[in-house]
């Protein structure tokens, strides 16, 4: 359990660091799936993720981005589930 502060500022345990592999200085960002439970990911996590889910991006600078679009939907849809 952690308490927050005035500013509403926590201090993430120890293990919860490890587990999430977040380190000093590291920016985090909170998603909402959709049982409305917050996931707490590392921005290089997402853009991992992002990245990842954007496999089938095509050749061409049009198809590239109607893929990178479609990652970008298919990794938030999972970050929601």
């Amino acid at each position: 359990m952690v308490g927050v502060t005035k500013k509403y500022q926590v201090t993430i345990p120890k293990e919860v660091r490890e587990d999430l592999e977040i380190q000093s200085g590291d920016k985090v960002v909170f998603v909402k799936n959709k049982e409305d439970n917050w996931i707490l990911l590392t921005v290089n996590q997402l853009t991992d993720r992002m990245i990842g889910s954007s496999e089938d991006i095509d050749e061409t600078i049009t198809e590239s981005r109607e893929g990178f679009k479609k990652g970008i939907e298919k990794n938030l849809q999972l970050l929601r589930d």
